[in-house]
């Protein structure tokens, strides 16, 4: 990981997109303080939260942090809800954890959580164990625990990957019904890009552990302007290209301990020159608050003043 630059602002919803295996979960790990280390480690850089350098937290202090101002929605729920306690024993043990509260508001504050995240009959689920529920129903649960202690920012580390279209659809609608009573802010992780057009403000799009391009969802999908990006588009169904051989990038994602040197993507890419081979881009800045890890387009553009699909090959 490198050159991840990423912030989120009260309210909003960002996603982070990219391949399997780029980096978006150990983004999402470093935050909270939850990668392995050793084998992991953190060399440099900051995580700030209102102000707060997370990085220089002991790990009490982070304790305080994690599950209680910043939760995590982990992307399988059965792998992540434990399977010997009840529903509502693993919902409860964040607010015992982080309020001092007596068992009956304890339970009562389960109970409103439950029926929140639209969980029918919730004082009969709270006695429930995981392999009794749905899969839509142990991510509605997941959330629920998100949720418990009222968190400034969730991070959802693509929490419907594994459920159908129509229970992502009514996981989604309850992200943003939530979002908007409580007010939190949601970093949402994703390579599912229709997912990313129905609710993201901002993307940070991610490739071999570092952001290529950010800005306004809607400046995302009409104007892409790193290669990568707009390759990831370009890939998608529609309408206008049925029937035809859809768009794919050629060769295949770098391994993570073996990187090209400069830019990570130059070996797939029809655009690059020699720098790219030696030089890592640094963000070029539309002066629109889109910036892309891409020089040569960023040349392309203002000499041309060409859009979206006059680069893509």
């Amino acid at each position: 990981m490198d050159g991840v630059n990423c912030e989120v602002a009260q309210g909003q919803t960002v996603c982070l997109v990219g391949e399997s295996g780029c980096g978006k979960t150990v983004s999402a790990l470093t935050i909270l303080g939850l990668i392995p280390q050793p084998p992991g480690d953190v060399v440099g850089g900051r995580v700030l939260f209102e102000g707060q350098n997370l990085l220089d937290m002991t790990e009490n202090e982070m304790q305080q942090v994690r599950g209680n101002r910043i939760a995590i929605v982990f992307q399988e729920p059965m792998t992540s809800l434990n399977p010997v306690f009840t529903i509502g024993d693993q919902i409860a043990e964040a607010i015992i954890v982080h309020e001092n509260v007596s068992p009956v508001e304890t339970r009562a504050r389960c109970v409103h959580l439950l029926t929140d995240v639209g969980i029918a009959a919730p004082e009969e689920r709270l006695k429930d164990y995981p392999h009794q529920l749905s899969g839509g129903q142990r991510q509605r649960v997941m959330i629920a625990m998100a949720l418990a202690c009222h968190p400034e920012l969730v991070i959802a580390d693509e929490p419907t990957t594994a459920l159908d279209v129509t229970v992502q659809a009514q996981i989604l609608n309850l992200f943003a019904a939530l979002q908007k009573k409580r007010g939190m802010s949601l970093l949402y992780i994703t390579h599912d890009l229709s997912v990313v057009a129905r609710i993201a403000d901002r993307i940070y799009v991610m490739y071999a552990g570092i952001i290529v391009e950010q800005a306004g969802a809607r400046d995302i999908f009409h104007h892409p302007y790193h290669p990568y990006t707009q390759g990831l588009l370009a890939s998608l169904p529609a309408s206008d290209n049925r029937g035809k051989k859809l768009h794919s990038i050629r060769g295949q994602v770098p391994d993570p301990a073996y990187k090209p040197s400069g830019c990570p993507f130059h070996p797939r890419c029809d655009f690059a020159v020699a720098s790219c081979h030696d030089t890592l881009p640094e963000m070029c800045d539309d002066g629109k608050g889109h910036l892309s890890r891409c020089p040569v387009l960023h040349e392309l553009r203002h000499e041309t003043g060409g859009g979206r699909d006059q680069f893509i090959q």
